[in-house]
């Protein structure tokens, strides 16, 4: 049933005159004229059929009624006021919803998010992780993280840092791997296909490896853990092994890599894209990875150079970075 309330800039008008017990303060308070004010005031008098004011020389005095009014309205703009104040600050803290890749979620997210949660307390998180995309339209999640070129209809996308593929292993396994055709005796781990395999081998002049032995894992993380405990060489996306080669728990043998048509993008609606909450996991995402991208390049100078490689390969925590040569193609023996 529709409720029959007085208009909304009447009410306002009379408690703002009635706190002040002046058109004259009123109107500056409401950035109106006195005039205005009056006229708003006898508005309400009229729909209610009350007198609420007094107007005597020595300026306004509320009737009963005018108090009475008083105190409803101050209480109805309090609640208002109040639970307005409490979606604003939904919108800046509260529940954030995140949808992730679940690969993406282990070896990328799960490992930072500490970061997060203690530097932003009031927000609280709520982490999904599937293979499929969300509906945002459908599904109750703010932001996303997507694979893809960045071309999403009527989403906001934002490229999470640049990537690319190349071997990684436990630094255990280094001794064993000086030359590329070295892999081709070596435990290969393979991502549901060997095709990625098959392109890098291409890339590395390396012919007659058998790529159907090896295990095979569904989720790219399962393989990334294999490597780091040893059981193999596993191809990988710079971004989900950053962090493993920059605490030496994942090695790189060789520096070819294979170049990436689709890279993580941080997503979400277009008209979710400016709420606080949303903005600071986004701008802490990308600074996360503008990190890791900073210090992956400073490893890569130094590995360069050679200025501290020996003794962090005898430390065991080498990202071992060997020149990239185009070698000449010849067959795995």
């Amino acid at each position: 049933m529709a409720r029959r309330l007085p208009s909304l800039t009447a009410l306002r008008a009379f408690e703002a005159a009635a706190r002040h017990l002046s058109f004259t303060r009123a109107a500056g308070e409401l950035n109106v004229t006195q005039g205005a004010v009056s006229h708003q005031v006898k508005a309400l008098e009229a729909e209610l059929g009350l007198k609420l004011f007094l107007r005597q020389k020595q300026g306004l005095v509320l009737t009963a009624h005018g108090q009475h009014c008083l105190g409803i309205a101050r209480d109805a703009f309090d609640r208002l006021a109040g639970g307005i104040a409490r979606l604003r600050g939904r919108a800046e803290s509260g529940v954030l919803s995140v949808s992730v890749l679940p690969s993406f979620a282990a070896k990328w997210l799960m490992p930072r998010l500490p970061r997060f949660l203690s530097a932003h307390p009031d927000v609280d998180l709520r982490v999904s992780a599937f293979e499929r995309l969300v509906k945002f339209d459908t599904e109750d999640v703010d932001l996303g993280v997507r694979l893809g070129n960045g071309r999403w209809p009527g989403m906001h996308a934002v490229r999470l840092m640049a990537d690319e593929i190349f071997p990684v292993c436990s630094p255990r396994l280094l001794a064993r791997l000086r030359r590329p055709r070295d892999l081709a005796r070596a435990n290969l781990i393979h991502m549901e296909d060997h095709n990625k395999w098959n392109d890098w081998f291409a890339k590395a002049g390396v012919d007659g490896v058998d790529l159907t032995r090896g295990v095979v894992f569904d989720q790219v993380s399962f393989g990334i853990n294999a490597a780091i405990d040893g059981q193999g060489v596993v191809l990988s996306r710079l971004s989900l092994v950053v962090e493993d080669l920059l605490a030496g728990r994942l090695a790189r043998p060789f520096a070819i890599t294979l170049p990436i048509d689709k890279v993580y993008y941080i997503v979400c609606p277009e008209d979710t894209a400016r709420l606080p909450k949303v903005q600071r996991f986004r701008d802490w995402m990308l600074a996360e990875a503008a990190g890791d991208l900073e210090r992956w390049q400073a490893l890569l100078r130094s590995a360069r150079t050679g200025r501290g490689t020996k003794a962090n390969r005898q430390s065991g925590r080498s990202a071992a970075i060997r020149p990239a040569t185009t070698p000449r193609r010849r067959r795995a023996s």
